[in-house]
């Protein structure tokens, strides 16, 4: 079965045939919201809004264990993750739709493992290439099927948000190799790992990232929201497109 993480802009899946809202108890505590189940495309599939069913829930307050945790629970075994960021190298212009291959980690304080030698026993896990080569390529064949052009290959750098980046930590990251920018990407992506979870994250360019382009003085909260409500339609359309019978 595969579930939907949607981030901001997505905090609800048009053309889903919602067949249940479920509740889950987890370990973890509880997840963003209530788990939606439904029918896309003769499909089930899982839906889960990351920011919680009224985007409520800053990126530093997420709980992402739970959110794993329940969808994995639920039988979920390949994950899209609907990210939104910034756009930091050239061709991450605003409107790209993007699906990273590697990821940094600039997060702080965050619960970002499940093998803690409390509840879980101690564990290393490889990490080296971050996303599902598989579910990654399933994207891209969506996005080919769906009319638009994908990026395929970006590094995406996770900081902790709320708040936007200065100038000078944009100038960094991109020095460190980032190509995108935003505050969701980890620990989700190594959660999902932990599990062995499919996962693979469609990045959506809404702006310029701090001290880039239009935005070198400032970042336009405005211009963000319609770059995303434009963005979103065409991400719904991927999503339908995708072979989601595959693997579930």
């Amino acid at each position: 079965m595969l579930g939907i993480i949607g981030g901001s802009g997505l905090d609800q899946l048009s053309g889903l045939e919602i067949t249940e809202r479920r509740a889950c108890a987890t370990p973890y505590g509880e997840p963003s919201s209530d788990l939606v189940f439904g029918i896309l495309r003769g499909q089930t599939l899982v839906f889960l809004p990351r920011h919680g069913a009224d985007h409520s829930i800053a990126p530093h307050r997420i709980n992402y264990r739970a959110n794993l945790w329940a969808l994995h629970a639920q039988g979920v075994r390949n994950v899209v993750a609907v990210s939104t960021v910034g756009g930091i190298t050239k061709r991450m212009v605003a409107g790209a739709l993007v699906v990273p291959d590697q990821v940094i980690d600039y997060t702080h304080g965050r619960e970002s493992t499940y093998f803690d030698g409390i509840k879980q026993p101690l564990q290393h896990i490889d990490f080296t290439l971050p996303f599902c080569a598989d579910m990654r390529g399933r994207l891209l064949a969506a996005g080919r099927v769906a009319g638009y052009e994908l990026l395929d290959g970006a590094t995406y750098g996770a900081t902790q948000g709320p708040r936007l980046e200065t100038a000078a930590e944009i100038s960094r990251m991109e020095r460190d190799g980032a190509d995108l920018v935003g505050m969701t990407g980890m620990p989700e992506a190594v959660l999902a790992r932990e599990l062995g979870l499919s996962y693979a994250m469609l990045a959506v360019v809404v702006n310029s990232a701090a001290g880039k382009g239009d935005n070198a003085k400032a970042v336009s909260l405005d211009d963000i929201q319609a770059v995303s409500e434009a963005a979103m339609k065409k991400v719904r359309l991927i999503l339908k497109a995708m072979e989601l019978d595959h693997g579930g």
